[in-house]
């Protein structure tokens, strides 16, 4: 069989910005692999992420080294040890596994031995600033069942209570970014633990999170710039409670199937998250979701367009992709 490979980059405009402790963005910058081989297209999304050292070029340039091993013939399988995980192998991975399905007839969930695939809920973001402002988003989105706030260490307490304030019926999960330290973890887990958060993501930098495992814990902690693929599990058992598996990070729907797989082996909680991009990348992750404890996949609800066809959303429960976009 033989396989054409394209790529392309493309940009769509964030509707009011994105902020987290490590900085403010208007538009999400995606990359969009393509391949055909002659009687199907396959295509699979990824957002490169400049935390683990990825950028727009750097990744295309990774993608661009295999087009000649994927255009003599290279396999799905044979990619996870030709790329390193990260968002270039994501890009390819799905892109693959998009192909496959629509090369057989099957959808991408009966070849991964799923069933149908059913409408989950996902969370919605709440960008970090201050506490009037971020009241303000809660405000907005309080209807909504699960809320994810984004916080950045000093003055988190009171972020998150005008948060509860503001969206009292709603179930809260929150993401540090790593903002944390010692010197306010005590403070900032006890307003959480206050108002009912759920869910603490990667309170501390993943350098220095070693000391979450003589620190207490009661509200369940969530790895996410700690977790990459499942050979990191073992070292986060005694640190973390739950993992954030999200598919530019573990190298594609390959390797997350597989992760999501050892995480409940190894009894963590999971949530499947994702960067800050279109339908396309959030469709393959719709696999994962099915039965993690949290689904974290609101990027195009954050978008002023997202591309079009996309995926169905009612309020916050998302629907699974038709075959039209991915799958």
């Amino acid at each position: 069989m033989s396989i054409s490979v394209s790529l392309d980059t493309e940009r769509f405009e964030i509707a009011g910005g994105f902020a987290i402790s490590r900085g403010s963005r208007t538009h999400a910058e995606v990359l969009v692999v393509t391949l055909d081989n002659g009687s199907a297209r396959g295509h699979g999304e990824c957002v490169p992420y400049a935390r683990y050292g990825e950028s727009l070029d750097s990744v295309a340039e990774q993608i661009r080294a295999v087009i000649p091993g994927i255009e003599a013939g290279m396999t799905r399988a044979e990619l996870q040890d030709a790329m390193p995980a990260g968002a270039a192998r994501n890009a390819v991975d799905c892109a693959f596994w998009d192909l496959e399905a629509k090369m057989s007839g099957k959808t991408a969930a009966e070849l991964a031995g799923l069933t149908a695939l059913k409408p989950v809920t996902t969370a919605y973001t709440i960008s970090v600033g201050t506490p009037e402002t971020m009241a303000e988003a809660a405000r907005k989105a309080a209807a909504r069942p699960l809320l994810k706030v984004k916080l950045a260490g000093p003055g988190d307490p009171e972020r998150i209570r005008a948060v509860r304030a503001n969206a009292p019926e709603a179930r809260l999960i929150i993401d540090a970014n790593e903002a944390w330290d010692e010197s306010c973890f005590a403070e900032n887990m006890a307003a959480c633990l206050e108002t009912g958060v759920e869910l603490i993501e990667q309170p501390l930098p993943a350098s220095d999170d070693g000391a979450l495992e003589s620190l207490a814990r009661p509200v369940t902690v969530c790895a996410d710039e700690s977790l990459h693929t499942r050979k990191d599990l073992g070292t986060l058992r005694k640190r973390y409670d739950a993992v954030n598996i999200k598919l530019d990070k573990a190298g594609g729907l390959t390797e997350a199937l597989l992760l999501l797989e050892d995480a409940k082996a190894h009894e963590f909680k999971t949530m499947i998250g994702c960067m800050l991009g279109t339908s396309l990348a959030m469709a393959p992750a719709m696999l994962l979701a099915q039965t993690a404890d949290y689904v974290d996949l609101d990027g195009p609800l954050l978008l002023s367009k997202d591309r079009d066809p996309g995926l169905k959303f009612e309020g916050s429960l998302l629907y699974p992709a038709e075959p039209a976009l991915w799958g």
